[in-house]
């Protein structure tokens, strides 16, 4: 089964850029918002994307295609540790990169957006990692 990444690595090139020109700008000006808040929503996509394509990877796991579409955003990263196709800490990272994306529904304030910054680099090498074991193995 061929799955195409070509949406998710838009989206980690994007939230790349995103977050390279907010580190140019200075924190008072509009430009650092316009990046800031490009940020935040090109890391809500890159979050959504990168599960679901993780999902559709590991349908083969389960003993039919229903059982792997019943699985929640967080049970897919739990799933994917549990078969060895991520590392125990990049699991945990995914859980706290989602109840980031939870608090984005409730939270739009500055301690929310610049938390969400910090999270972005740490993202955009783990989206990376679930590109290349989609498009190459485990």
């Amino acid at each position: 089964m061929t799955i195409n990444t070509e949406f998710l690595e838009k989206c980690i090139a994007t939230l790349e850029k995103s977050y390279q020109y907010l580190l140019q700008s200075s924190t008072e000006s509009i430009e650092y918002e316009m990046y800031r808040n490009s940020l935040v929503k090109s890391f809500e996509i890159t979050l959504e994307q990168a599960g679901k394509l993780l999902k559709k990877y590991m349908t083969p796991y389960f003993a039919t295609k229903k059982q792997a579409d019943k699985l929640m955003f967080k049970d897919i990263f739990r799933y994917a540790h549990k078969h060895g196709l991520i590392t125990e800490e990049e699991a945990n990272r995914w859980l706290l990169y989602r109840d980031n994306r939870n608090s984005t529904a409730h939270d739009y304030g500055q301690a929310f957006a610049e938390e969400t910054v910090g999270l972005a680099k740490t993202l955009m090498e783990d989206a990376r990692k679930i590109v290349e074991l989609i498009n190459h193995g485990a």
